[in-house]
């Protein structure tokens, strides 16, 4: 390496050391981690946002969430550096891989070929991708855990498998509750219970449908329209493109080549079928799904 450019690798290693220093870096995994911290954790496209406005439409009955106050109800670890999130409430979004600091988990898991078309769709809003980008090339991209720029996916996050079969693997040990975004499409109100036991808060009917009414998928939508050029995460991207898109299960059926569906199932599959994902080649009925709370 010639002398320029160890001085250019130099000065951006300085510039972002400064910028940490000067709270101008999204905290991600240099969180400060408190005791009583709350992370809801997924893989990106995996429902997130929608259960942070579920749930925070749980916390908050006399304050609707949009997307307008989402970031400073339940902020994300990616918009906000650590000094920033030390003033605001204490729970966050996350897509970090394991992370041994969490002691209290909400994780949400979804049908990686859902994931794959989502994650397709969202790269094409935020100009990662252009609009005649074949999906069949997305999806060794999307399966590396390597593609996007910090948007769409981050290393630190790994690939769809490493982020879930981490968290499986060593979800004992703290506070863990288990949900597939399938069950949550199906069952809003049996989901949302589950979640309000874990927050210790009161899951009346009444309360859990006011929730549920207020983070509609239409809500979410039409709160979308009006709010996207403020929201950090949607102001600067193609306006044109919805973030809010189906929000329902099985997209990659008529969205997904079969060779794409081969090369996630072949790679996933055993992880797939123990969340109760059933192969498009595979007979019978799918795996029994695990139990959605854990120690």
């Amino acid at each position: 390496m010639n002398g320029s450019r160890k001085l250019k690798l130099g000065l951006q290693h300085l510039g972002s050391t400064w910028d940490f220093l000067w709270h101008r870096i999204p905290a991600g995994r240099q969180v400060t981690v408190r005791a009583g911290d709350l992370f809801i954790v997924s893989y990106p496209r995996s429902g997130n946002t929608w259960t942070r406005f579920l749930i925070g439409n749980l916390i908050y009955p006399d304050e609707p969430i949009t997307f307008a106050n989402v970031e400073s109800r339940i902020p994300s670890l990616y918009l906000f550096s650590d000094r920033q999130l030390r003033h605001l409430p204490r729970i966050f979004k996350s897509h970090e891989c394991f992370d041994p600091r969490y002691k209290n988990v909400i994780y949400i898991t979804r049908d990686p070929r859902d994931v794959a078309v989502s994650a397709y769709h969202y790269s094409i809003k935020v100009n990662i991708l252009p609009e005649d980008f074949p999906v069949e090339d997305f999806v060794p991209l999307f399966m590396s855990g390597e593609f996007g720029s910090g948007l769409l996916s981050d290393p630190r996050w790994g690939s769809w498998y490493d982020n879930v079969q981490g968290w499986l693997a060593m979800r004992h040990n703290r506070r863990f509750l288990l949900l597939r975004y399938e069950d949550m499409l199906q069952q809003p109100a049996r989901e949302l219970l589950k979640i309000a036991e874990f927050l210790n808060i009161s899951g009346t009917p009444e309360r859990l449908n006011r929730a549920i009414d207020l983070s509609s998928a239409d809500r979410m939508r039409r709160l979308e329209k009006a709010e996207a050029k403020e929201w950090k995460l949607t102001k600067n991207t193609r306006q044109d493109k919805r973030f809010v898109r189906e929000a329902r299960s099985g997209t990659w059926k008529s969205e997904l080549p079969p060779k794409s569906v081969q090369q996630i199932e072949s790679e996933w599959g055993d992880l797939m079928q123990s969340l109760g994902y059933e192969l498009s080649g595979s007979k019978g009925t799918p795996a029994e799904k695990p139990a959605l709370a854990g120690s």
